[in-house]
C-alpha cells in the first residue's frame, strides 16, 4: 500500500484538487505503475462536469506512460521495470468480439478489481479505469503495453487516448489507402491525430476543416495538404468538394461529434465513400435526415471507438514510427505542467490554446 498525491474531482463542476490517495498493493492480474507523464484529455473534463456518470469522486487522468513498479499473482506479460503506455482496452479474450477474432472491439475489457481510495477510505472511480493524474496508479496488467523505453514519455503516453483515437480513426476505422482523399472536420488533438494517420496511410489529399486558424496551422504541420476555415466559407461541403474535383472525399472524419458536423461529413464524401465519427456527441443530440440519402449515396457510416485500436499491436508500431522520425508525437505536446496545473489546463483547453498539456512527475 502507498500514499501518493493525485488529482481528484469531488463534485460536478467543482475545481479539481490535489490530495492524498491510497494505492493498494497489486492483487491477482493487477499492476502498480509509477506514472511519469499523463496528458490532459477532454474526457477528463467530461468526468469533472458529470458528463460520463455521477460516480464521484473521480481520480482523473488516463493518457499516461510510466514504469511498472510491482505486479500481482499470475502476471507474466509484464514485470517490474518495464516502460509502458497505459490503455483502456485490456482485451478479455473471451467475449463474443474476441472470439470472432476482433479484439479491438472487446466488449468486456479488464480493469483492476481493487479500489484506490481517499485517505479516509472513500472509494475512487478512476477515469476510464486508469486514474493516472497520480504519482502511482493501480491497473489491470492488460492495461499496460510495453514500448521502447528510450522513447519520450510525454509524447508516447498520448497514445493512451486522444492521439490513438485520431490515428486509428483514419487507419483502422476509415481504412484510408494510398492515393485517397481525406477530410478531417475538427482539428484538435483527435483531429490532428486523424490527419497524421491519413498521412501515414499515404493519402494524396488531406483536407483540414476547423474554425480556429491555429488548429488549421497545427493540422498542416501533421500533414494536411489543404485547409478550410469554416467561418470563412459559405458552405463547408462545397469547399471540400472544390478540393476533390467536385466529387467529395473518399473518407471524411468527424472529430467534433455534433449533428451539423456529421451532416457535413455525410454530404462531403464521394459516392460510396466513408464517414467516420470519432468525436463524442452528448446524449441529447439528435439527427433527422432523408432516408433516401442514405440509400442513394451508398458507402459506409462508421463510429470509431478508441480508433478501433489493439494496443498490443498498435502502440509499439506507432512508437517505432515516432522513434524513426516518421510520426511527430512531440508536436502534440504543447506544454509540460506540474500536477497542480490540471485545472488551469482545463481552462486552456476551452480557449483552444493547447493541443495537449501533459503532467510530468
Amino acid at each position: 500500500m502507498a500514499e501518493v498525491r493525485a488529482v481528484v474531482a469531488r463534485a460536478k463542476g467543482e475545481p479539481v484538487e490535489v490530495t492524498t490517495i491510497i494505492v493498494p498493493d497489486p492483487g491477482p492480474g493487477e499492476a502498480v505503475v509509477k506514472v511519469q507523464t499523463c496528458g490532459v484529455c477532454h474526457t477528463d473534463l467530461h468526468y469533472r462536469e458529470g458528463g460520463i456518470n455521477d460516480e464521484f469522486p473521480f481520480l482523473l487522468g488516463h493518457e499516461a506512460a510510466g514504469v511498472v513498479e510491482s505486479v500481482g499473482e499470475g502476471v507474466t506479460d509484464i514485470e517490474p521495470g518495464d516502460f509502458v503506455v497505459l490503455n483502456w482496452r485490456a482485451v478479455c479474450g473471451a467475449c463474443r468480439a474476441c472470439k470472432r477474432g476482433r479484439p479491438w472491439y472487446c466488449f468486456n475489457t479488464h480493469n483492476a478489481k481493487q479500489k484506490m481510495t481517499l485517505a479516509d477510505g472513500t472509494e475512487l472511480s478512476p477515469a476510464l479505469g486508469i486514474g493516472a493524474f497520480a504519482e502511482k496508479t493501480l491497473v489491470h496488467s492488460g492495461q499496460c503495453t510495453k514500448v521502447d523505453p528510450s522513447a519520450r514519455a510525454a509524447a508516447v503516453g498520448l497514445l493512451g487516448c486522444g492521439v490513438m483515437a485520431g490515428i486509428g480513426a483514419a487507419i483502422n476505422t476509415g481504412n484510408v489507402g494510398r492515393g485517397d482523399s481525406v477530410a478531417v472536420i475538427g482539428c484538435g488533438g483527435v483531429g490532428s491525430g486523424a490527419v497524421a494517420g491519413a498521412r501515414l496511410a499515404g493519402a494524396a489529399k488531406i483536407i483540414a476543416v476547423d474554425v480556429d486558424p491555429r488548429k488549421l496551422q497545427w493540422a498542416q504541420g501533421f500533414g494536411a495538404t489543404h485547409s478550410i476555415n469554416a467561418r470563412e466559407v459559405d458552405d463547408v461541403v462545397e469547399a471540400i468538394k472544390a478540393v476533390t474535383d467536385d466529387f467529395g472525399a473518399d473518407v471524411v472524419i468527424d472529430a467534433v461529434g455534433r449533428p451539423e458536423t456529421w451532416k457535413q461529413a455525410f454530404y462531403a464524401r464521394d459516392l460510396a465513400g466513408t464517414v467516420v465519427l470519432v468525436g463524442v456527441p452528448t446524449p441529447d443530440m439528435t439527427l433527422e435526415m432523408p432516408l433516401i440519402d442514405f440509400f442513394s449515396r451508398g458507402g459506409s457510416l462508421k463510429s470509431s471507438w478508441y480508433g478501433d485500436c489493439l494496443p498490443s499491436r498498435d502502440f509499439p508500431m506507432l512508437v517505432d514510427l515516432y522513434q524513426q522520425g516518421r510520426l511527430d508525437l512531440d508536436a502534440f505536446v504543447t506544454e509540460e505542467i506540474p500536477l497542480d496545473g490540471v485545472e488551469d489546463a482545463f481552462h486552456k483547453m476551452h480557449t483552444g490554446d493547447v493541443l495537449r498539456s501533459v503532467v510530468v512527475f
